[in-house]
């Protein structure tokens, strides 16, 4: 996917794109760190906490194709400001929320701008670098990500010791600025050919996408078919459903479905997806671990996802060389074995194991996720024609955070219903709820404290169970479908063109 000449200010709109990207990891990484005390301070329950996360990534998830498409259309830079200005105007926002419902209102108002940035971000970078430097942009995107996820807890944790939870949402607001004024100073505009829009798929992806998630997150609470799940689940299955139909017969796709028939990309996006399913409870989980069973404080909280962060830079450079040696295939297939293992690790955590263990399978994890998954975005992104680079990285996108919502709604939701169950029979109701309830309600009660650390421990170990099956999951199917990059045969050159049409 050729794109001419190189650009010779193609490295400073990497520091743009790099900026723009940071600005989403730190907020997601320092909210996780503010979860307990959001908890305590505006009174959120389990269901609201996760909420919070779930509307920012569903919005997220639902407009990505939407927004990439407009990025193609109207100018990725366009597009991509709009949504950093929408970002930090809600982050601001959010400083001053002092409910549950405000903050879910600020984070829906900031998933729709980190929708128009991220495809944007991601379909400039490989319209702007030839395969030869593509690896070596990738790279350096994916490194200042981890170094995002170093800082970005440590700070959260610095300002909430030192100011308030709402402190976390004004770290967004510098971050943004700098981007905007970097991109309309240094980036250049670039468009796709215009398409016609697709109003019925978008509708038809968001209506799908909210109904399945919404499902998920109400069965603690209502069951997974009572009257109410059921029409949400039909409403989700007929949406979505829709949506593929529609898109394969509309003459006009908002999404090329036909990327599919590239054995990297539906091998690449579905494996990723599963591994971002595993993955969409960790912070969550492990937070509250570190924080309710251990006692840390926020910074040290933060601090302690520093193995993960540091692990994941060194497996990302050393993969950037491997890959050349190896193979995309081999290199994702150890990567995700890696992590499987540490899931495994983390299932033997109980009430009493401290931070060794944990701080281990961190390591391990951010090993394996420094491997895999740089190697899995560059084999499928390489499939991606440069006129559709908009809306193919969008549907990548989009796969992979339909896989985060599904993660953290699915292993929230399991939490929450192992932990209820493990709680004692005759436990205040309040108690039940979670372990920030039950240390709530036990007011010095050593016995009813002791009982929710042994329920949190219990419950979190079966939800790492789920999550390494699904990144073995991941590792055989990437194995199984995808296949390292090899010339092609002229004629399956020239269809390539067709395959943008």
């Amino acid at each position: 996917m050729e794109t001419g000449a190189r650009n010779p200010r193609r490295w400073w709109i990497l520091v743009v794109l790099c900026l723009s990207t940071l600005v989403l990891v730190v907020d997601s990484m320092a909210l996780t760190v503010a979860v307990p005390s959001m908890t305590a301070d505006i009174g959120a329950s389990a269901q609201d906490i996760q909420w919070i996360l779930d509307s920012y990534i569903l919005v997220f998830a639902g407009l990505l194709l939407t927004s990439g498409s407009l990025g193609d259309r109207f100018g990725r830079r366009k597009i991509m400001v709009i949504g950093l200005l929408l970002f930090g105007a809600a982050s601001l926002a959010a400083t001053v929320c002092t409910n549950p419902g405000e903050v879910i209102a600020a984070r829906v108002t900031m998933g729709i701008g980190g929708a128009l940035i991220m495809p944007s971000t991601l379909s400039i970078l490989i319209t702007v670098f030839d395969e030869d430097e593509r690896p070596r942009a990738m790279a350096a995107w994916g490194s200042v990500s981890m170094l995002g996820l170093v800082g970005s807890p440590v700070l959260g944790g610095f300002l909430i010791d030192h100011f308030s939870w709402q402190s976390i949402f004004f770290i967004n607001v510098p971050v943004v600025v700098l981007a905007v004024l970097a991109a309309l100073t240094l980036m250049p505009e670039s468009k796709g050919p215009w398409q016609k829009p697709d109003p019925l798929g978008a509708i038809l992806s968001v209506v799908g996408m909210t109904a399945l998630i919404w499902w998920i997150i109400e069965i603690p609470q209502h069951g997974a078919f009572d009257g109410r799940g059921l029409v949400t689940l039909a409403v989700a299955v007929v949406a979505l459903a829709g949506f593929v139909i529609w898109e394969n017969v509309t003459p006009e796709p908002m999404v090329p479905l036909v990327l599919f028939k590239h054995r990297n990309f539906s091998g690449g996006s579905l494996s990723l997806t599963l591994v971002q399913i595993g993955n969409g409870g960790l912070l969550l989980v492990l937070t509250q671990y570190l924080q309710f069973v251990l006692g840390y404080s926020p910074v040290k909280a933060g601090l302690a996802f520093v193995p993960l962060a540091v692990a994941a830079l060194i497996g990302n450079g050393a993969g950037a060389g491997l890959a050349a040696k190896i193979g995309h295939r081999l290199l994702i297939l150890a990567g995700m074995l890696v992590m499987a293992g540490s899931f495994a690790l983390l299932t033997t955590v109980d009430a009493h194991s401290g931070f060794t263990v944990p701080a281990v399978a961190l390591g391990l994890l951010g090993l394996g996720a420094g491997l895999a998954m740089p190697a899995a975005v560059g084999a499928l992104m390489s499939t991606i024609p440069a006129e559709k680079a908009g809306v193919g990285s969008a549907l990548n996108d989009t796969i992979q955070q339909a896989g985060t919502a599904l993660g953290i709604a699915i292993l929230g939701s399991l939490l929450t219903s192992t932990f209820r169950s493990a709680m004692p029979a005759d436990a205040p109701e309040q108690a039940k709820q979670s372990i920030g309830g039950a240390l709530a309600t036990a007011q010095g009660d050593a016995g009813l404290i002791e009982a929710a650390k042994e329920a949190f421990t219990s419950s979190m170990a079966t939800t790492f169970t789920i999550s390494a099956a699904g990144v073995l999951a991941a590792a055989v199917l990437a194995t199984l479908v995808m296949r390292d990059s090899k010339p092609e045969p002229a004629a399956e050159a020239e269809e390539e063109p067709a395959l943008a049409a």
